[in-house]
């Protein structure tokens, strides 16, 4: 006896795409999102350059210690920060300057509004103060334009 298979054809049908509710249910809840979080990503901006202006700090204050491990003293207030950038041509003169300097792009940055950073050695607070004025650009400040200073990180 023979059997005979039956195969069954199965017919799948199926919609592609969206409708448009679907399509207006998701947009609706995009634009409440949107609502929400735009807001609070509109006072970040102040925020990071707030943020990296203390990591900049940070990374200066330790050139200025290897500056300091060649040559046994940290650089004047003459001299700069620029010191770390080129060999110091006033005061007492390094004498184990280290060849290519002590930052990785070769220059002393700005912060992050665009004024040069404050450098003042020997320190009120330390061996050395450094300090950016923040957006304002002056000394002093209270909230958003406060100073950004080493001792306080």
């Amino acid at each position: 006896m023979r059997q005979v298979r039956k195969t069954k054809k199965i017919i799948l049908t199926s919609n592609h795409g969206f409708t448009l509710i679907e399509l207006m249910v998701v947009m609706v809840i995009l634009g409440i999102l949107a609502g929400l979080i735009v807001p609070r990503i509109m006072d970040r901006p102040e925020e990071a350059r707030r943020t990296k202006a203390a990591v900049d700090i940070q990374a200066l204050e330790q050139a200025l210690k290897l500056y300091k491990l060649d040559n046994g003293r940290y650089p004047t207030t003459d001299q700069g920060l620029l010191a770390l950038v080129d060999p110091p041509s006033v005061g007492r003169l390094a004498k184990k300057w280290r060849n290519g300097g002590y930052l990785d792009k070769s220059r002393v940055p700005k912060d992050p509004w665009d004024n040069g950073f404050v450098y003042i050695s020997p320190g009120l607070h330390g061996d050395f103060d450094l300090m950016s004025y923040g957006p304002d650009g002056e000394p002093g400040g209270e909230g958003q334009d406060a100073d950004i200073n080493n001792w306080e990180l």
